[in-house]
C-alpha cells in the first residue's frame, strides 16, 4: 500500500508529528551531576548526558519509551520505508521505542515486536519473546505473524551487543547480530521489501555487504541526527528486496 499521493508525492499517512525535539528560543541551562560516593566516574557521565539529551526529554513528552524513537522516524522520514498496511517486524524490539513508531506509521496489528527479554504489552503490536539464535525462531516468528500471512514486508533490527569499548571487536559483535536479522529477513521479507540494521562505524563489510548488495537493489548507509555525535553507531538501510531464488545470483555486487 503506498504512502504518497499520486499526483502530489506527499506522504499520507500521519506518523508522528515530528522526528525531534522542540526547537526553544530560550537557552537550556545545562544539569551538573557531582560523583557521589559509591558511583562510578563512567556513570555519572552516562547520568549527566541523559539529563541533558534533548532526545530524552522529547521522548518523555511524546511518550515514547525510548529516545531510539525518535532515530527510527528518522530513517523513515529519509528513505519512507514504513507505510501504512505494511506488516513490519522488529527484533531486539524492547523496550519498544522502535516499535512504537512502527505501529504509528504501519498502523495497529500490522507490527510483530521479538525480543530475548520480556516486553511491556504495547496497543497495537504483537510481542513474541524469542531467542533469535535458535533453529526454530524464523517458524516461531512465522506462527506468531500468521494473522496477517506469517511473511513481512519490513525488517527492523536495533540490536546492539554488550559493548566492550574496543572498536573492532565491538563491529565484529554488532555485524553477528546484523548477519542474524539479514538471515531472518531472507526467510521472512517479501520481494520488494526493506530492511533496516543498526551497525557500527566502518558500516556493513565484507561478506555481510556483499549479500545486502546481492539481495536487495539498494543499500545506503546512514546516521539519522538523534544519534548521538560521539556514538560508533550507523544503519544500513536496504530496500527492494530481491526475493529468494538462484534467479539473483548473477546479479551479485562485490563490496566497495
Amino acid at each position: 500500500m503506498s504512502a504518497k499521493d499520486g499526483k502530489s508525492g506527499i506522504r499520507t499517512n500521519s506518523g508522528p508529528k515530528k522526528s525531534g525535539p522542540k526547537k526553544s528560543g530560550k537557552r537550556g541551562l545545562k544539569v551538573r551531576v557531582k560523583t557521589a560516593r559509591g558511583r562510578k566516574t563512567a556513570s555519572t557521565r552516562w547520568l549527566q548526558r541523559q539529563l541533558n539529551d534533548p532526545y530524552v526529554a522529547a521522548a518523555q513528552d511524546e511518550g515514547y519509551r525510548s529516545r531510539a524513537a525518535f532515530k527510527l522516524a528518522q530513517i523513515d522520514d529519509k528513505f519512507h520505508i514504513l507505510e501504512p498496511g505494511l506488516r513490519v517486524l522488529d527484533l531486539g524490539a524492547a523496550p519498544g521505542g522502535w516499535t512504537q513508531v512502527a505501529v504509528e506509521r504501519a498502523g495497529e496489528g500490522h507490527v510483530l515486536a521479538v525480543d530475548l527479554q520480556p516486553m511491556t504489552s504495547l496497543a497495537g503490536a504483537r510481542i513474541l519473546q524469542c531467542d533469535l539464535n535458535d533453529g526454530d525462531a524464523a517458524a516461531r516468528i512465522r506462527e506468531a505473524g500468521q494473522e496477517y500471512g506469517g511473511s513481512v514486508d519490513v525488517v527492523l533490527s536495533d540490536m546492539s551487543p554488550a559493548v566492550t569499548g574496543h572498536a573492532a571487536t565491538d563491529h565484529l559483535r554488532i555485524v553477528s547480530l546484523c548477519e542474524v536479522a539479514l538471515a531472518l529477513a531472507e526467510d521472512l521479507l517479501e520481494p520488494g521489501g526493506a530492511f533496516v540494521a543498526k551497525v557500527f562505524q566502518g558500516g556493513a563489510q565484507g561478506g555481510l555487504l556483499a549479500s545486502l548488495k546481492h539481495d536487495f537493489r539498494s543499500v545506503r548507509h546512514f546516521k539519522p541526527p538523534a544519534s548521538r555525535k560521539e556514538s560508533a553507531e550507523t544503519y544500513v538501510i536496504a530496500m527492494d528486496y530481491r526475493g529468494g531464488g538462484d534467479e539473483t545470483e548473477g546479479e551479485k555486487t562485490p563490496p566497495q
